[in-house]
């Protein structure tokens, strides 16, 4: 069943993925709205913030750093993920359900990307670590592992394992995960 707007005869997936960009990212995704328990914000932002004062040095960042890694430390323990301080994340990430999501601290993760509970970002039989372009979606318990580049707009399955690169536009599900559907 393909879902379609009643204004808009296209598919709405083919509508979303063409309006959440993959090269400029949508901070909004990340605004942390008072009054909602959302912890995988508050640890991407324990992120942000230790990066934004690592790099800018300074008494004051040297002040700061010490309980922004304690902040840090408490949401990765609140939210049972494990996401480095020094990790290259781009703008509009989302961890709907952030428990057991492990990522490589060398592993590049592109700007709107969607990981949902127990994914797992590392290293595995090809040399180096993933690259991952924007707008990505990932699915429960899926693995990315070694040094794959998964393209653009791209979505892997839920507990598939990606161990060879995924083109742009692509749906890959399995274990190993093949490219079942390309748009």
């Amino acid at each position: 069943m393909i879902l379609t707007s009643e204004r808009n005869p296209e598919p709405l997936d083919r509508i979303v993925m063409e309006t959440i960009s993959a090269t400029q990212p949508d901070w909004s995704r990340e605004t942390i709205i008072p009054g909602r328990y959302e912890p995988a914000k508050y640890l991407l932002a324990a992120v942000r913030r230790y990066q934004r004062l690592k790099s800018r040095g300074g008494a004051t960042a040297k002040l700061l750093l010490p309980l922004t890694v304690f902040s840090h430390r408490f949401w990765s323990a609140v939210c049972g993920a494990d996401i480095p301080l020094n990790s290259k994340i781009g703008g509009g990430f989302m961890m709907p359900h952030p428990n057991g999501i492990v990522i490589h601290p060398d592993a590049e993760i592109g700007p709107n990307c969607l990981f949902f509970q127990q994914v797992t970002i590392g290293t595995g039989p090809l040399p180096g670590t993933p690259v991952i372009q924007g707008h990505v979606d990932i699915g429960a318990g899926a693995k990315v592992l070694g040094g794959v580049t998964i393209g653009a707009h791209a979505r892997v399955g839920a507990n598939a394992v990606v161990i060879n690169d995924i083109p742009d536009n692509a749906t890959a599900i399995g274990i190993p995960a093949v490219v079942r559907k390309k748009e």
